[in-house]
């Protein structure tokens, strides 16, 4: 009967350890938000559902969805980098340049509302977004060609905790 206690009790200890933190009511514990718009948490979707949605559509398409960060703006916190599910980022920057903590952590999970679109991304904004990423000045002078990628330009965050 012991041995059923023990392991009944390091069962327990890991299916907690491994959950979300939540408060009392069974909710997740949310962090800080950002930005001029409060994200409703209970519409959002996983970012790969996001990107098949998103996919083959023209123009601006609103989404609520939820990823873990991956990168921050270290100067300013002014942009967020986000992996698609297969290693491949694509940069959440915030509108009206509203801005997140820059010591925030990477794979910190957060909440984010606003909208995606396709769009070209200058070579100077490539080479300002490296810098920003504390890239070397070989890495940022190696940005010669801009690219036509997902675009999120997101209105509200919120962190979890």
């Amino acid at each position: 009967m012991k041995k059923y206690m023990i392991a009944f009790a390091v069962a327990a200890i890991a299916i907690a350890c491994s959950a979300p933190e939540t408060n009392q009511e069974g909710k997740e514990k949310l962090g800080k938000s950002y930005g001029p718009v409060k994200v409703d948490v209970s519409k959002a979707i996983t970012v790969k559902e996001m990107l098949k949605d998103f996919e083959g559509k023209e123009g601006e398409v609103e989404y609520t969805f939820e990823a873990d960060i991956s990168e921050v703006c270290s100067k300013a916190g002014c942009w967020i980098n986000v992996d698609k599910g297969n290693g491949d980022m694509f940069m959440v920057r915030f509108k009206d340049h509203f801005t997140i903590p820059p010591k925030t952590d990477v794979g910190t999970g957060a909440y984010l509302h606003g909208v995606a679109f396709m769009d070209t991304i200058s070579v100077a904004d490539l080479q300002h977004f490296a810098e920003d990423a504390g890239k070397s000045q070989e890495e940022i002078d190696m940005i010669t060609e801009a690219e036509f990628e997902l675009n999120f330009t997101a209105d509200g965050i919120t962190l979890k905790k």
